[in-house]
């Protein structure tokens, strides 16, 4: 029989507790079954709950494997529970490096400072954009009531991946991009058709080096993710590639206030290999 474990709340991509896109942490899920961790995150009701099913991978105490559970699925990967999760164990184990085994691989996260001040970055698996498919292109932008004339010409629609495929919309106008709705079973019924396990990003380029984003993640009572790390990463990935900026650079994707949840993710881009997301976390009393 399965125990109810502990389960913490944090929320991550901020400095307090009402801002940034809160996370369910499960230190101990050695004991839980499959059916049980998605019970728990539907009952948590954040985008997603992470839980630590292996401890001391190898024998090393700071490599855990984790597993990731929306309200109605398994995820690959999340960067914002990944955040969460390795603040939790820095109050516990201090800070420092530890290693995550994910369902896409081993994730690198460094931390820094103690107490309620701790700082986290992941490095992503290696990223990979792919093209979008036309008629799905335009089914997206359809259900967002927008055409192609709407997106920022030096920023081509693709799909990129950083631990979750996630397509990348530019807008060239920031009211465009405030103004566009969607319905979020329409948008589910796309994205599950797609395999789409990460959010639908959204973006406006505010200056340089600094862009607002929205993330679509219409799952149970949300339609729209306040805080998406493997988005900012996927995105990261997509610059490099697509030779949008020149490595080692770094960009700032501010997230949330559309949703009342204000958030600051940091991209850092390498002349090569994963892209690391850098962010703060904070406990939810």
């Amino acid at each position: 029989m399965n125990q109810t474990p502990d389960v913490l709340r944090y929320a991550a991509f901020t400095s307090t507790p009402d801002g940034g896109n809160p996370a369910g942490v499960v230190l101990d899920a050695t004991r839980l079954d499959d059916a049980r961790m998605q019970a728990i995150a539907a009952d948590v009701g954040y985008a997603e709950t992470v839980f630590v099913t292996e401890v001391s991978v190898d024998g090393d105490s700071r490599r855990n494997r984790v597993r990731y559970f929306s309200p109605i699925a398994e995820v690959p990967f999340c960067g914002h529970a990944t955040i969460a999760l390795a603040v939790a164990l820095s109050g516990r184990d201090g800070a420092g490096t530890f290693v995550f085994e994910t369902l896409v691989g081993p994730v690198v996260i460094e931390t820094a400072g103690h107490g309620s001040a701790v700082t986290s970055s992941f490095t992503s698996v290696e990223p990979r954009v792919a093209e979008f498919p036309d008629d799905v292109l335009t089914t997206l932008l359809g259900l967002l009531g927008m055409g192609r004339g709407e997106l920022h010409p030096a920023y081509p629609p693709m799909v990129a991946f950083a631990g979750n495929w996630h397509p990348i919309l530019v807008f060239a106008e920031r009211k465009a991009f405030d103004s566009f709705v969607f319905d979020p079973d329409t948008m589910r019924t796309l994205m599950d058709a797609q395999d789409w396990a990460g959010t639908v990003t959204t973006l406006y380029e505010m200056g340089p080096g600094e862009f607002d984003s929205r993330n679509l993640f219409p799952v149970g009572t949300i339609t729209e993710d306040p805080a998406t790390g493997s988005a900012a990463a996927a995105f990261g990935g997509y610059l490099r590639l697509l030779s949008l900026v020149e490595p080692p650079s770094r960009v700032v994707v501010r997230q949330g206030s559309h949703v009342g949840r204000p958030s600051v993710l940091t991209v850092d881009m390498p002349p090569s290999g994963g892209i690391i997301v850098h962010g703060e976390a904070v406990e939810i009393a």
